[in-house]
C-alpha cells in the first residue's frame, strides 16, 4: 500500500495519536525512556506552548494501510533565524519505521511546507527551544536514555545520510562515577574562587522561596550564559513563566546549587535531579493510575543515578573556577543520597570548557548525537 501523509490539527485526539506512536514504536526496547504524553501534547499545542509566539509549526503523520508508520514536526523559529541571519527550517519529534518510502514521504512533506515559507535549509532534530530534546542518537544505542534526551533506533542516521543530510554539529554525553568524597583539587579551587570573588552558596528547603527569589533570574541567566551556543533560542518572558511553573515544583532542592554575589545577584546555578528514566519506563507515558507514584518516589531521591540537567555561569565568571564551587556544594549531597553515577546529558563536542569540569572524575563518553543539515 502507498504511504499517505496527514497534516495534523492541534487537537487533543490528533496530538495524542502522534505522541503515542512515538512511544509504541519502541515497545519492548529496554533503552527507550518514554516522555509523559500530556507534557508532549502541551509542547506541540499552540494554545499551551508560548514558543508559538515566535514559532510556526506543523506536525505530520505517515500512514500505510490505515496504520501509523511515521511522524515529524516542521518548525520555523523566527527568533533564531533573525539572530543567525538565515531562513532555516527545523524538524523535530521525528520517528519512523525503517522504510525508505515512509521516510521520503515524511521529509518531502516537511520540506514542501518549509519551501512554501521561503526556507532555504533544514536542520534537526531540534525542537522549539533548547528546553526541548535535540540531537539524533548516532552512538550508544545499547545505553538507557535520560528524560532530557532523544532515543532512536540505529537505522535513523543511515536514513538521514540516504536523504543527503550531513553533520551540522554533534553533542556528546558522559557517565561519571560519583566519588566517595569531593576531589581535593575541587575543594582547593572552590575555596580560592569563593574568597577571591566574594561569592556565596545559597541553599533552599522551600520551592516557593527559590521560585520567588530566583525563578526569573535563573532563566535570565540561561539566556545570558547560553546565548552563543548552537541553535540557542532565547527564552521570552512568557516562556520563562511557563518553565518556572513546569520545572521548579519538581526539583529536589538538595540537588540544586545557587551561587550569588554578596548582594544577592545570581552568578551561577547548577540544577540536577534524580534520574527519572526507570520511573518513566514504568509509567509508559501515563501518570495514571500508578505513574505518579513511580515519579514521586524517583523525585524524592530513590535512584542511584543523578541527571545533571544544566550548569549556567555568567559570562564574566566563566573559566574562573566557579564550576568547581558548584560541584563542591553538590557532590556531598550526591554522596549522602547514595548516587553511584551521574549523567552529564548533552554537551557540544567542541565545548572544551564544559568538558574540563569532568576531568577529575572517573568517566566514559557513552553517547553521541547529531544535528543534521541540508540545503533546500
Amino acid at each position: 500500500m502507498a504511504v499517505t501523509i496527514k497534516s495534523l490539527r492541534p487537537t487533543f485526539s490528533e496530538l495524542y495519536r502522534y505522541v503515542k506512536f512515538g512511544i509504541d514504536l519502541y515497545k519492548g526496547n529496554p533503552c527507550f525512556v518514554p516522555p509523559l504524553i500530556l507534557d508532549e501534547i502541551q509542547t506541540l499545542n499552540p494554545k499551551t506552548n508560548p514558543a508559538f509566539d515566535h514559532c510556526q509549526a506543523q506536525s505530520f503523520m505517515a500512514y500505510r494501510d490505515g496504520k501509523p508508520v511515521g511522524r515529524i514536526t516542521a518548525i520555523i523559529n523566527s527568533l533564531v533565524n533573525e539572530k543567525n541571519g538565515e531562513q532555516a527550517l527545523r524538524f523535530g519529534f521525528v520517528d519512523f519505521i525503517d522504510d525508505d518510502e515512509v521516510v521520503d514521504a515524511l521529509f518531502d512533506a516537511v520540506i514542501a511546507w518549509g519551501r512554501e515559507r521561503s526556507c532555504t535549509a533544514i536542520v534537526g532534530p531540534i525542537g522549539f527551544s533548547d528546553m526541548d530534546h535535540e540531537g539524533m542518537l548516532i552512538e550508544g544505542f545499547d545505553e538507557m536514555g535520560t528524560m532530557a534526551t532523544i532515543y532512536n533506533y540505529d537505522y535513523y542516521p543511515r536514513q538521514m545520510q540516504r536523504l543527503g543530510f550531513a553533520k551540522d554539529v554533534d553533542w556528546i554525553e558522559y557517565r561519571m562515577t560519583v566519588p566517595d568524597k569531593v576531589p581535593d583539587k575541587y575543594m582547593r579551587i572552590a575555596d580560592i574562587v569563593q574568597r577571591k570573588y566574594d561569592l556565596q552558596i545559597r541553599k533552599y528547603t522551600s520551592r516557593k522561596k527559590i521560585k520567588r527569589e530566583y525563578g526569573h533570574a535563573l532563566f535570565e541567566l540561561i539566556n545570558e550564559a547560553y546565548a552563543d551556543l548552537y541553535g540557542f533560542s532565547p527564552l521570552t518572558p512568557r516562556q520563562i513563566e511557563y518553565y518556572i511553573s513546569q520545572y521548579i515544583p519538581v526539583l529536589r532542592l538538595r540537588d540544586v546549587s545557587v551561587i550569588t554575589k554578596r548582594d544577592g545577584e545570581l552568578v551561577a546555578v547548577g540544577i540536577s535531579m534524580p534520574s527519572l528514566s526507570s520511573a518513566l519506563r514504568r509509567c509508559g507515558g501515563h501518570l495514571l493510575p500508578t505513574g505518579w507514584y513511580h515519579l514521586l518516589r524517583a523525585i524524592r531521591g530513590h535512584s542511584d543515578v543523578v541527571d545533571l540537567l544544566l550548569v549556567a555561569v555568567k559570562p564574566e565568571y566563566q573559566n574562573k573556577g566557579v564550576n568547581a564551587l558548584l560541584f563542591s556544594d553538590l557532590l556531598p549531597g550526591y554522596i549522602e543520597n547514595g548516587y553511584k553515577f551521574a549523567e552529564s546529558n548533552v554537551e557540544l563536542e567542541g565545548n572544551e570548557n564544559v568538558q574540563k569540569q569532568w576531568e577529575y572524575f572517573e568517566r566514559r563518553q557513552h553517547r553521541r548525537r547529531r544535528a543534521f543539515k541540508k540545503q533546500l
